[in-house]
């Protein structure tokens, strides 16, 4: 099947960023008006730069009024002269682009609907017959497809997938064309959810002229409802990301929750109300403007306050929930069975905020709060960590996962589910201290949004097993667990939804891109016969090889590791090519408390082939081997991480071809904490090391970092929101920085800073780096403003990478002598 580009496609894009709405929600009086301040009338009119339609009105059919949030309607001729700009779509792809294109036409939004001959709205159905329901997809900008048949715009089949940067859709006629839908660019949709019923599509996208939110609902006939959030001024930014944020329709399809940040008063604007009696925008009271306000850390820092906001689709009103605890901070919201609750983790506030990203040891609960009577009741256990609650599709059972408060940020959780009717809730599956079978506990920070099969008995989840990252199936009343991956040739494998016991998967391996695959869930108790198809491929790249390999730390020494301690894991990537022996970067991860599982790592497979060897070492305290594991390392950091990451090193050296004279380091937060130690312990052994947004001085981050409670853990000191650090815990930390052992190192070293980092100061670089300055080490820094801890982001990515692939071929060209 050839699949092919439109055959001449154009999109008309709108610069100004109100417009009508297509078809009017009850209660907006379009037309209306001319007041001063936005009214509700023009908050719900959608933004044309976010959802621009294809419908053009049939003639002689009304054209919709043009309600404006600068005072007054105009209408549709006068803001296409003013407001409007038709631009031809640029083309994608050769053969696109070798097609001609007509005139662009504009397009007016009427209040009717298409004729079978006028190209459907750019919505979840789609101009080629087709639905926009994959993960993957975007909302929609205008498409004019004139050419395509009206039979081939008829009803639409929920078929679509990726390929080659278009979004296809299946048609009647069983013909794959592109996908109309999916062209608008991906950063301008925030969010996106279909309905229970699949009929429906709640989109929450972000006008690009004046960055307001606008939240949408779709159906087969075209956007549906539109409601302009930021004009509506009910609350702040809606949380589109991270822990906090959820979009959930209600079981009946009337109404929309998610999460979004309090509303606040705004400072006053002396050159906008001088007017004497004028109304303006609620003012701070004197003295609060430069208040100090919370936020929840690193990743998180527009996040403070949160609240459960609400959405009544027929009575396009929005409203936020009263009744949350003042103590607690909702999130990850649901609908109860009866559609007259919501079901909220609140996370602990008090007395202040400690950095939520990447930390399940924050007090949490599952609460339920009656929407009504404001009546709010905590479900789960306390004091416990509680997240990501996910109801059965009967409504009976709700299913989360659960761990300890305190101590390792990230650890192996209890996955807990409680019977909805009796409220009596039930270990379904326990910590694993020491894995003694395949199963080696679970370890992932969410469940998938869709988790349950269709019985309502049985789960699926991902998480690490290990240095793999598999898939599991639950029976919730048995309590037992089966592997679905195990022994499969990828080592990672990530569910992304499971829909009538249809599921939907990535996997991927050290040396093979990710690839969609779909099976079909067999009956209870014959799990082991899935059989995954592949619906989009992904080729590996020629030459590069992987291996596990099984490192058994030795009794007693400098590891302390009891006899009987179990053995850790390391990832060896090899480049292809005859020349061996092969030089060698060493990469411990962050965290500490993650893991390098087997998955898909671009950066890794470009290393690989410049012609270096690549070794991912997951040390003892790494995820995926058991409780114990982890907590082994509580009070040895700078020991037991460092000496497990030269032991490893050493076993590489030993067993495979590679090259003991040019060995470099390549590691991020903690891991470039392990990479210093080692620089220090070995100061001739390493020729190279790039680092990001390195730990060097653990006491100066007492009062800088998101995560002060882990300066303590790590090394075993009890921590308390009140606890002051005295003499001799400022001593312990500084014993154990590497900072302290700065004068021994003699490698050259490059520093990638992220000037945002909230979790590792970029004072720690500053400060390592004019030590080394001083004592001669060659050395680099470069300097990311608006960078955080994950240096994220495609253009920052790109030149990490390529400052850190430059600094590896410059100082491990020519082998240095090592004794």
């Amino acid at each position: 099947m050839v699949l092919r580009p439109p055959v001449t496609p154009q999109r008309v894009e709108m610069s100004r960023c109100q417009l009508p709405a297509p078809r009017s929600p009850p209660g907006c009086a379009q037309g209306s008006g001319s007041g001063t301040a936005p009214s509700q009338a023009h908050a719900l009119a959608p933004c044309p730069a976010v959802e621009p339609q294809t419908a053009a009105a049939q003639r002689g059919g009304g054209a919709a009024p043009w309600p404006r949030g600068d005072g007054g309607a105009r209408k549709a001729r006068g803001s296409r002269q003013r407001g409007c700009r038709a631009t031809p779509a640029p083309a994608t792809g050769s053969s696109a682009a070798s097609l001609p294109s007509p005139a662009p036409r504009w397009v007016p939004q009427g209040g009717a609907r298409p004729s079978s001959s006028t190209p459907s709205a750019a919505s979840p159905t789609c101009a080629a017959g087709g639905s926009c329901a994959s993960a993957g997809t975007t909302a929609c900008s205008v498409w004019v497809a004139a050419s395509l048949p009206a039979g081939q715009r008829s009803a639409p089949r929920s078929t679509t997938s990726r390929a080659h940067g278009w979004a296809f859709g299946t048609g009647r006629d069983g013909a794959v064309r592109p996908c109309p839908c999916c062209s608008l660019p991906a950063a301008r949709r925030l969010l996106s959810q279909d309905s229970p019923s699949g009929q429906r599509r709640a989109v929450l996208a972000r006008c690009p002229l004046q960055g307001h939110e606008v939240l949408e609902v779709w159906d087969g006939g075209g956007r549906s409802h539109g409601v302009d959030l930021t004009a509506l001024g009910k609350h702040g930014r809606v949380y589109t990301e991270g822990p906090f944020a959820c979009l959930a329709w209600s079981r009946l399809e009337t109404r929309l929750l998610y999460v979004a940040e309090r509303s606040q008063p705004r400072p006053p604007k002396p050159s906008l109300w001088l007017v004497p009696g004028a109304a303006g925008p609620a003012e701070e009271e004197e003295g609060e403007q430069f208040v100090y306000r919370e936020d929840w850390g690193e990743a998180l820092s527009t996040c403070s306050v949160p609240v459960l906001c609400v959405l009544d689709i027929e009575g396009s009103s929005v409203s936020v929930l009263e009744g949350v605890p003042e103590h607690v901070s909702p999130g990850q919201a649901l609908w109860s069975p009866d559609d007259t609750g919501v079901v909220f983790v609140g996370w602990w506030h008090e007395p202040f905020r400690l950095g939520l990203s990447a930390c399940s040891n924050r007090r949490s609960g599952i609460f339920h709060l009656e929407v009504a009577s404001r009546r709010c009741e905590l479900l789960s256990a306390q004091p416990r960590a509680a997240c990501s609650p996910r109801l059965s599709p009967d409504g009976r059972r709700l299913l989360y996962l659960e761990g300890a408060v305190g101590g390792p940020h990230r650890q192996c959780l209890q996955l807990r589910m409680l019977t909805w009717q009796t409220r009596q809730t039930v270990t379904v599956l326990d910590v694993v201290q020491e894995p003694t079978g395949a199963f080696t506990g679970i370890y992932a920070t969410e469940l998938p949004p869709r988790c349950w099969a269709a019985d309502s008995r049985r789960a699926l989840l991902g998480t690490p097993q290990r240095s793999r990252t598999d898939l599991l199936l639950v029976d919730t009343e048995a309590a037992t667990v089966t592997n679905l991956t195990a022994g499969s040739p990828e080592g990672c494998w990530e569910l992304l939804t499971i829909q009538w016991d249809l599921l939907v998967a990535t996997c991927s391996a050290p040396h093979r891109p990710p690839r969609l695959v779909v099976a079909e869930l067999p009956p209870l108790g014959q799990e082991l016969s899935l059989h995954w198809v592949t619906v989009e491929d992904a080729p590996t790249v020629p030459g590069i090889t992987w291996k596990t390999l099984m490192v058994r730390p030795p009794c007693g020494g400098q590891s302390s590791a009891p006899c009987g301690t179990q053995p850790f894991e390391a990832l060896l990537l090899s480049p292809p090519g005859p020349k061996a022996p092969h030089p060698l970067v060493v990469c411990p991860h962050g965290g500490p408390h993650a893991v390098f599982d087997a998955r898909w790592r671009p950066s890794m497979a470009a290393l690989c082939r410049l012609g270096f060897a690549v070794l991912l070492v997951n040390y003892r305290g790494s995820l995926g081997f058991g409780q114990a594991s982890i907590e082994s390392l509580l009070s040895r950091v700078g020991e037991q991480d460092v000496a497990d990451t030269q032991l490893a090193v050493e076993q590489a050296l030993h067993s495979e071809p590679l090259d003991p004279r040019r060995l470099a380091l390549l590691a991020g937060s903690h891991g470039a904490f392990i990479a210093l130690h080692l620089l220090a312990r070995e100061p001739k052994r390493y020729q190279a090391c790039a680092l990001r947004n390195p730990v060097s001085n653990l006491p100066a981050l007492l009062g800088t970092s998101d995560i002060p409670d882990w300066r303590y853990v790590s090394l075993g000191l009890p921590y308390s929101f009140e606890r002051v650090p005295g003499a001799e815990d400022v001593a312990t930390m500084l014993q154990r920085s590497p900072i302290a052992q700065a004068h021994r190192v003699r490698t050259p070293v490059l520093l990638c800073v992220g000037a945002r980092d909230r979790r590792v100061s970029p004072t720690q670089s500053l400060e390592l780096y004019r030590v080394l300055r001083a004592r001669g080490v060659p050395a680099r820094l470069l300097w990311y403003p608006e960078g955080g801890h994950a240096l994220a982001g495609t253009e920052t990515e790109a030149d990490v990478f390529g400052n850190c692939a430059r600094w590896f071929l410059q100082h491990l060209r020519q082998p240095r002598h090592s004794p």
